[in-house]
C-alpha cells in the first residue's frame, strides 16, 4: 500500500471530482476508493492506472515519495551512535 492518501484526495478535488464521480469514472467501487482516501487499503496497479488517467496525472503523483537513502544512511548512523 504505497498510496498516498492526501494526494488521491487533493488530486480528486483539484479535477472537481466526488468519490461518486472517480470511482465510476475509474471503474473501481466507492467505498474502495474511500477506503484508500482513509489509508486503509491500496489499489492494484490498473486500478491506479486508471485513476491517474482520469484525474490527469501520473501513477507516481498518487504514490507516497521514495525514502530518500541519504536520509536513511544518516537515521542509521546517528541510531548507531546513540546506542554505542
Amino acid at each position: 500500500m504505497n498510496e498516498n492518501p492526501s494526494a488521491f484526495r487533493r488530486r480528486r478535488i483539484e479535477a472537481g471530482l466526488s468519490v461518486t464521480e472517480l470511482a465510476r469514472k475509474a471503474g473501481v467501487t466507492k467505498s474502495h476508493l474511500s477506503y484508500v482516501e482513509l489509508g486503509k487499503a491500496g489499489f492494484s496497479p490498473r486500478n491506479l492506472k486508471a485513476i491517474a488517467t482520469v484525474l490527469g496525472c501520473t501513477i507516481p503523483d498518487l504514490l507516497l515519495p521514495e525514502p530518500d537513502s541519504k536520509t536513511e544512511d544518516k537515521t542509521e548512523e546517528q541510531s548507531n551512535r546513540s546506542a554505542a
